[in-house]
């Protein structure tokens, strides 16, 4: 599958550039990670912490999957909200869903500090904005309800909004404890760390494919074998073309980054900015100055098509940008497109499948990949480790409940 059309921002970020042996010969490992994306890279982190001896193979260059086309926001507030979260599955899960995505973002912050390599972690405020009149109550049922389950969160009118910002929506939920990152540097920086804990990594190894025993997993690749207690498929979307039972609908999702400009004051706080319109915009800064956005989701066009359209809607990016913040010299500097997932009812799907023994699956699919990344690695270092985690049950990749109407 071709995840990634066009130029995206990061790669060149990482400077010395890591690179990994191809798999050769047969080894053996308590856990075979599929997968050198951030859920892989989290889990590879976690189990190797834990003592565990992880394997991690991809088959590009690590890192370059969809976690090379992320944006790197990351939030606790989801694609859906926690009002409908709780419509669709009641207030037990649908709170419990959202306390954990809180929850992960202290790990992800945890996690981070202890790194060698900084992967441009700043801690940031979001403005969640209504995209147009018919969605202020909307987010006014939000704002209660998260203040009724204890989240911290303001609710700002249209004059607060302008007194901050260079424009204006009818209203906008404010909160704390989100952040930002680098996505590729954080990937290599999680697997920098496990390597040093004993996991081994190989990109440019291809799993073609696996037996599944009682006891033991063989993996084939194509200079070498892997025999695994456990193994956990952090394929991403590929993952649907792995398994039978597709999770995710998959559609195409486009981003940009400006140039470095001179002058971002007028940002106020550098909050992440987002909107209640689907498909929707969205924006944060970066430490050297730029500007980088993201959405305008659409059907995925052919191949041949894929990369003009990464540039006429990075055009149309450039142009929302403007409209928010009108800023000399805005111009584009990478352009993307890529495939984005999510599920049938907005919740990711993390834990075992019935047809695989043995195995795990991380298909972290919506908006926010890196936090369910973080509550999937959790969860699955805790059952292979033989810990009780009650919490993979709300991730189960055989759930039959449908969203409700809200």
């Amino acid at each position: 599958m071709k995840l990634i059309s066009g130029s995206t921002l990061w790669p060149g970020t990482l400077h010395p550039r890591f690179k990994y042996p191809v798999l050769e010969g047969e080894i053996f490992c308590d856990c075979l990670i599929i997968g050198g994306g951030m859920g892989g890279a989290l889990s590879a982190k976690l189990l190797a912490e834990k003592g565990l001896h992880a394997v991690v193979i991809d088959k590009r260059e690590v890192g370059r999957g969809s976690s090379m086309a992320s944006l790197g926001l990351l939030q606790y507030s989801n694609d859906k909200t926690l009002t409908s979260c709780i419509h669709t599955f009641g207030e037990q899960r649908g709170v419990r869903f959202y306390e954990l995505c809180r929850l992960a973002m202290q790990q992800l912050k945890d996690t981070i500090s202890t790194l060698d390599i900084d992967p441009w972690y700043i801690p940031r405020t979001s403005l969640y904005c209504a995209s147009s009149e018919e969605d202020v109550a909307l987010l006014e049922e939000e704002y209660h309800t998260l203040q009724n389950y204890a989240f911290d969160v303001e609710l700002w009118s249209r004059n607060k909004i302008s007194t901050h910002f260079p424009f204006s929506k009818p209203n906008a939920l404010y909160t704390k404890g989100d952040a930002e990152v680098n996505p590729y540097m954080l990937v290599h920086s999680l697997l920098h760390s496990a390597s040093k804990k004993g996991a081994q990594v190989y990109e440019r190894t291809e799993m073609i494919h696996c037996e599944y025993g009682e006891d033991v997993v063989l993996c084939y690749t194509p200079t070498g074998t892997i025999r695994a207690k456990q193994v956990i498929f952090s394929t991403g979307y590929e993952t649907q073309e792995i398994k039978r039972d597709r999770g995710a609908y998959l559609q195409s999702t486009y981003a940009i980054a400006t140039k470095p400009l001179k002058d971002l004051s007028s940002w106020y706080n550098q909050s992440l900015i987002w909107e209640t319109a689907r498909p929707y915009l969205y924006m944060r800064t970066t430490p050297d100055g730029r500007i980088v956005a993201g959405g305008l989701d659409e059907e995925i066009p052919h191949d041949d098509q894929r990369a003009i359209r990464a540039k006429l809607r990075g055009e149309t990016l450039l142009k929302k940008i403007a409209d928010h913040f009108p800023l000399p010299d805005l111009a584009i500097d990478y352009a993307w497109e890529a495939v984005f997932g999510s599920t049938h009812d907005g919740f990711p799907l993390i834990g075992p499948h019935p047809e695989y023994p043995n195995c795990y699956f991380i298909e972290g699919y919506g908006g926010n990949g890196t936090v369910y990344s973080m509550i999937a690695a959790s969860i699955l270092t805790d059952v292979i480790t033989g810990v009780q985690n009650d919490d993979m049950e709300l991730f189960s990749l055989t759930r039959t409940n449908k969203p409700s109407p809200v």
